[in-house]
């Protein structure tokens, strides 16, 4: 297998998205960068094992660079989402792409789910008869209420079950949304694989600790204790949790990293407040913001996988997280007080009383913090690149093969009938 198609959606081009794909082949990320740049270094590919691969990018948005680190990229025509308007949205599905991925010639479609842009992708899987995966990276049918109508929570669950079923295999990024799909019957179980948890634990670094962000994340108040959240600052995100947590640490300063629909509500909310919205960070200046913080919050119960509280125990930095979505697979029960903590959903109290010694006590932040780094050391890029290749685009292939099987012995049967000297 060396050449792979990427259907990136539901998202303009950035290089800071597009990179992480690269290193596991898809992993799409909704809110922050890392370190990223225009120019393609020699030995990437060779250094996350991909030397003998091609890799094909469709994504939204036209305008797009036509390469990135030796990536190329397509970019699509797309219209604004109406509900959210910095979410751009396109099939894919014009002359210009479809003969650029023909030519191509890709072994395996590799589309994020659920968007519009997965309907193009499993078209031109279908056309060019070419084996689809599909990984599930936002839980819509959980967003779905507090963004529109909870009547199309039931019509969004069927179109998931028709993109699934179709795709020959579908990836999640943690064990609670698989058992979200197999218990909605989405497709089969034995089509359903656990995506390998991965972060860059080199750009995400304690050595990124700066006093000068700090100062910046505190209002010039660096001695004061220091919460950092960093993420899509969307509804959904139960970010209103944050301005409760703030109101019982009169003596604690927050900084809110990202971007998003949310944010001038935030900012409303958070008047008067000890609270700095920095706006979307990158590379250096997001690895300084994680480094610099005391303690971690994690309100968000819709998390598929989490990426933000991988890359800040990688940091150094304690986390302390709601116990929902993605966020126990990161800090299991057996390492919960060790690793990072988790809290009751919604719970306050159940925050603050694991909250308030952190932020109180600097050993402990620092043995948590060192035990988390520890942790997140385990789950390289490498190891999750080569596992998607190797076992799991693999095993997508075969069931490829054999759905064509299937579909191919009533006619072999017919002509075996008809002709019983025929070889089929």
């Amino acid at each position: 297998m060396k050449r792979i198609l990427l259907s990136l959606i539901m998202r303009p081009f950035r290089g800071q998205d597009v990179l992480p794909f690269l290193l596991s082949l898809l992993h799409l990320r909704m809110c922050q960068g890392i370190k990223t740049g225009s120019r393609i270094s020699s030995n990437f590919y060779a250094k996350w094992g991909m030397s003998n691969l091609q890799v094909l990018v469709v994504t939204t948005h036209e305008g797009v660079p036509q390469e990135f680190y030796g990536a190329k990229l397509i970019g699509s025509r797309s219209f604004p989402f109406p509900w959210y308007q910095k979410v751009p949205l396109s099939l894919a599905l014009s002359p210009r792409i479809i003969s650029e991925v023909a030519r191509f010639k890709p072994d395996i479609i590799h589309a994020s789910s659920p968007g519009i842009m997965v309907f193009g992708a499993l078209a031109i899987a279908k056309l060019l008869s070419v084996p689809i995966v599909m990984s599930y990276h936002t839980h819509v049918p959980v967003y779905i209420p507090r963004y529109t109508f909870s009547w199309l929570v039931k019509p969004m669950w069927m179109i998931i079950k028709f993109l699934h079923r179709a795709a020959d295999l579908t990836l999640v990024p943690s064990a609670a949304i698989g058992r979200d799909l197999e218990a909605a019957r989405v497709t089969t179980a034995n089509k359903i694989r656990l995506w390998n948890k991965g972060v860059d634990s080199e750009s995400f670094h304690p050595r990124f600790r700066s006093h000068e962000m700090r100062m910046r994340l505190s209002n010039g108040e660096p001695e004061k204790p220091l919460i950092v959240h960093v993420g899509r600052l969307g509804v959904e995100k139960s970010l209103d949790f944050l301005k409760r947590v703030m109101d019982r640490l009169p003596g604690a300063r927050i900084a809110i990293i990202g971007d998003g629909p949310y944010r001038e509500e935030l900012e409303k909310m958070f008047t008067g407040m000890p609270a700095v919205f920095t706006g979307m960070l990158g590379g250096e200046e997001l690895s300084q913001a994680y480094a610099s913080g005391d303690v971690f919050v994690m309100p968000s119960e819709s998390e598929t996988l989490g990426l933000v509280v991988l890359e800040a125990m990688s940091s150094g930095i304690p986390v302390v997280g709601v116990r929902a979505g993605g966020i126990p697979d990161i800090i299991p029960p057996e390492l919960d007080g060790k690793t990072g903590f988790l809290f009751n959903p919604g719970d306050l109290d159940d925050c603050l009383s694991k909250l308030k010694p952190l932020l109180d006590n600097q050993e402990l932040r620092e043995t948590i913090g060192k035990a988390a780094r520890q942790d997140m050391e385990k789950y390289d890029w490498k190891a999750a690149t080569k596992k998607i290749r190797n076992e799991q685009y693999s095993a997508a292939i075969w069931f490829w093969r054999e759905n064509r099987a299937q579909l191919l012995r009533p006619i072999q049967w017919l002509v075996s009938r008809l002709f019983p000297f025929a070889e089929v």
